[in-house]
C-alpha cells in the first residue's frame, strides 16, 4: 500500500456542493449500528464515533474518492445479539484485520474471492439481517407504543421515496426523545484512560489473559463468516463501485489491506470493526458525493457528534432501537436476495440464525462444494 508524493498531491481532497450532502450516504449505513453496539455493550458512542471519524479522513486522503468506513455488520450484529462477547468481538476483528492484511499485502485477496460461492456470500448476509431483526424485534416489544411510533417515522419516510434515509429518521426520533429526559447535551472530551479498552478490558484495569484475549470457537467462527462478507462485499464489489463510480482505481487487495491495518491499530484501542463496504459507496454516491471531500466533511461531524454523544446515547429508548434494527435487517436482507441459488441462500441464512453464523457459513460452503460436484457430474 505505497504511495508517493505526487500521488498524496494528485488526491488531496476538494469539496463539492454534493459533498455535504453526500456524507450523509455513509452515515445512514454508520450511525444505526454503532448505536445499537453503544446502547447494548460497554464499548462507548464517543470513542466509536472518533474512530470512524479519524479514518473517514484517513482513506479520503489515501485514495482520492469517496470511499466508506463502515462497522463489520457480522460482527456488530453477533455482539449486538449477545452471541459474541466485547471480548471476543475484539479478538475477531483483530483476527480479522492480521487475515486481510496478509492477503492484500501478498496480492491473494482475488484467489479468495473466486473461490467463495457469492451464493453462501449472501447467505450470510441474510444470517446477519435475520439476526439484527430477531433482536430489533424482542427490543420493540418491551415498549409496543414507542415501537410503533417510530415505525410510523420510518414508514412515512419510505412513503416518501427516502427508503435509505428511513434509518436516520428513526434515529433522529429516538435521539430527540434521549434529549428530552437529559436536556441538551453538554461537550464532553472522551477519557481516553478509562474509556479506551483493550479487548473490551479497559486500559489500566486488571485483567486476564482470558479477558484481554478471548480467543473462543465463537469468536473464530464470527471471524470466518464475517470475512466471507468482507471478501466479497467489501473488497470486489467496493473496488468495482468505486471505479464505475468515480473513476478511481483501487484494487481489491489495496482494500484489503487498508483494512487489515484499520482494523489491527484501531481494534484493540475500542474500536468497532471497521471495512470499507460497497453499501456505503453507493450511499454516498446516491446522496451526491463526488470527491473525498465527504470524508472530510464526515470525519469532522463524527468527531463533533462524540463530543456530545454519550448523555443522550444512554437515554436512547429500546423500542426506537429496536425499530432500527428491523429497518437495517431489512436493508440488508434485501441485498442478500440478489442471488443466483436462493435456495441455497436462504438455507444458509436460516441455519445462520438457528445456530450460528459461522456455522452456518461452513456448513454453505460445504454444501456450494456438494452441489458443485452434482452439477459436474450431470
Amino acid at each position: 500500500m505505497e504511495f508517493s508524493t505526487a500521488d498524496l498531491r494528485e488526491r488531496t481532497p476538494t469539496l463539492v456542493a454534493g459533498d455535504v450532502t453526500g456524507a450523509v450516504g455513509d452515515s445512514v449505513t454508520v450511525l444505526p449500528v454503532v448505536v445499537a453496539v453503544s446502547a447494548l455493550t460497554e464499548l462507548r458512542l464517543p470513542i466509536l464515533l472518533l474512530w470512524f471519524g479519524a479514518f473517514q479522513v484517513v482513506w479520503g486522503v489515501r485514495y482520492g474518492a469517496p470511499i466508506s468506513v463502515e462497522p463489520m455488520k457480522a460482527l456488530a450484529a453477533l455482539v449486538i445479539a449477545g452471541s459474541l462477547s466485547v471480548s471476543e468481538l475484539a479478538v475477531a476483528g483483530t483476527l480479522a484485520g492480521v487475515v486481510l492484511l496478509g492477503l492484500g499485502s501478498a496480492g491473494a485477496l482475488g484467489a479468495l474471492a473466486d473461490r467463495i460461492d457469492p451464493a453462501v456470500i449472501r447467505g450470510v448476509q441474510l444470517a446477519v439481517a435475520l439476526v439484527l431483526a430477531r433482536t430489533g424485534l424482542e427490543l420493540g416489544v418491551g415498549s409496543p407504543t414507542t415501537a410503533l411510533a417510530a415505525a410510523a417515522v420510518g414508514g412515512a419516510v419510505v412513503a416518501l421515496g427516502y427508503r435509505r434515509a428511513a434509518a436516520l429518521a428513526v434515529l433522529a426520533v429516538g435521539l430527540g426523545l434521549a434529549a428530552t429526559e437529559t436536556g441538551a447535551p453538554s461537550v464532553v472530551v472522551p477519557d481516553f484512560g478509562t474509556a479506551v479498552s483493550l479487548g473490551g478490558v479497559a486500559v489500566g484495569a486488571p485483567a486476564t489473559a482470558g479477558d484481554a484475549f478471548a480467543l473462543t470457537t465463537d469468536a473464530l467462527a464470527a471471524t470466518g463468516a464475517q470475512l466471507a462478507m468482507t471478501v466479497g462485499n467489501a473488497a470486489v464489489a467496493t473496488s468495482l463501485l468505486l471505479g464505475d463510480l468515480f473513476d478511481a482505481e483501487v484494487s481489491p487487495d489495496e482494500l484489503a489491506t487498508s483494512m487489515g491495518a484499520m482494523n489491527l491499530v484501531a481494534v484493540p484501542l475500542g474500536a468497532l470493526p471497521m471495512c470499507h463496504g460497497s453499501g456505503g459507496v453507493a450511499g454516498k454516491h446516491a446522496f451526491g458525493a463526488r470527491t473525498a471531500g465527504a470524508n472530510l466533511l464526515l470525519g469532522v461531524l463524527y468527531a463533533v457528534a462524540a463530543l456530545g454523544a454519550a448523555g443522550v446515547v444512554a437515554a436512547f429508548p429500546m423500542a426506537a432501537l429496536g425499530v432500527l434494527l428491523v429497518l437495517v435487517a431489512v436493508e440488508l436482507g434485501t441485498a442478500s436476495l440478489d442471488t443466483d441459488s436462493l435456495a441455497l441462500t436462504v438455507g444458509v441464512g436460516l441455519l445462520g440464525v438457528a445456530t450460528n453464523v459461522g456455522a452456518a457459513f461452513v456448513a454453505g460452503i460445504a454444501a456450494s462444494a456438494v452441489l458443485a460436484r452434482v452439477r459436474g457430474s450431470e
